[in-house]
């Protein structure tokens, strides 16, 4: 992949244009588990006193630079003071091995976000607000439903991830056999793992994309391997997670108490993405008059990663704006 291409230099290394309308820096903070976690803070130029904020984070096995930090810049461009941070193991993130993915520690993630934007002195601590992209989306909502300081969550395009690695694709492979199979593969791989003292990589985008792909495969090729969304630190763009990343989505399911959040919720999914029912699922599971399911029309999935005129951003400004300020 040409880098001059993509136009990314050592001052601006995202995938997107710069905002002249906020200020950008690199910051580090770290999670209940010790690891550090790598972050780009946008402010809106000039603000004064404190802000409500927002942490982003996603889609899965993407990075900062990529999607998350279009939405953190444009929200920062709306008043808010925003991050966008790359998940643990991930990115220019700590932790090892690298490249592995947890229903728990990424659920955990949100919440170090929010320790970090809590304490910071241009922050308004009672007005912290989340958004998730895609398999982030299901964190995002996860973390919602643990974390009482998170007044509201918007979860786009998401994805249950541990639904899909436990149940299928539209819940195909729902079957005790299925997950057997699925168990054996992986715990094969754990020992061939250890003997070699380095975990397989399960690979990113397929590449080259076959003619026969299913379009939802060819949408993640038109974002993740092309120079509209392609960077060297994304685990789809490159070599993708550890093969043994899904043994804990297949065994511990997030969501569980998402009937309980009390906080508001926004899901937007795009009409016709595949991975619509994830949310359709997770909408019908919340309470309360301040949740709300908004389907675009015509969107697919990757449609909601940088696409800026199918995005809904006045509707995110003004569920954050009700919410948090």
């Amino acid at each position: 992949m040409n880098m001059e291409k993509l136009n990314l230099t050592q001052e601006w290394d995202k995938v997107f244009p710069k905002s002249d309308k906020v200020d950008h820096k690199k910051v580090t903070f770290h999670n209940r588990y010790g690891i550090t976690l790598a972050a780009d803070l946008y402010t809106p130029k000039g603000a004064e006193g404190k802000l409500p904020a927002i942490a982003v984070s996603g889609p899965f096995g993407a990075v900062k630079e990529q999607s998350s930090g279009l939405y953190a810049q444009k929200m920062a461009e709306f008043g808010f003071l925003t991050i966008a941070f790359d998940p643990s193991f991930t990115g220019e993130s700590g932790g090892m091995p690298r490249y592995v993915a947890s229903p728990d520690i990424n659920t955990e993630d949100f919440c170090a976000a929010v320790d970090f934007l809590s304490v910071q002195e241009n922050v308004d601590a009672e007005h912290i607000g989340i958004i998730g992209i895609c398999g982030w989306g299901g964190m995002a909502i996860n973390a919602a439903a643990i974390d009482t300081r998170i007044k509201a969550t918007a979860a786009m395009t998401m994805y249950d991830l541990t639904r899909a690695t436990a149940t299928g694709y539209f819940d195909s492979e729902d079957s005790e056999q299925a997950r057997f199979e699925k168990r054996k593969a992986l715990n094969t791989q754990r020992t061939e793992d250890y003997k070699n003292g380095s975990y397989a990589l399960a690979g990113g985008v397929v590449d080259p994309l076959p003619e026969d792909a299913p379009q939802f495969v060819k949408d993640y090729y038109a974002y993740y391997k092309t120079p509209r969304g392609y960077h060297p630190r994304s685990l789809n763009s490159n070599g993708g997670w550890n093969v043994t990343s899904s043994l804990s989505f297949l065994n511990m399911p997030i969501l569980q108490y998402s009937s309980e959040i009390r906080s508001a919720v926004l899901l937007v999914h795009g009409e016709k993405a595949h991975s619509r029912y994830f949310s359709e699922t997770a909408y019908s599971k919340l309470t309360g008059d301040n949740k709300e399911l908004l389907m675009i029309p015509g969107a697919n999935h990757t449609d909601l990663y940088d696409q800026m005129d199918i995005i809904p951003f006045g509707k995110l400004k003004a569920f954050f704006e009700e919410y948090l300020k």
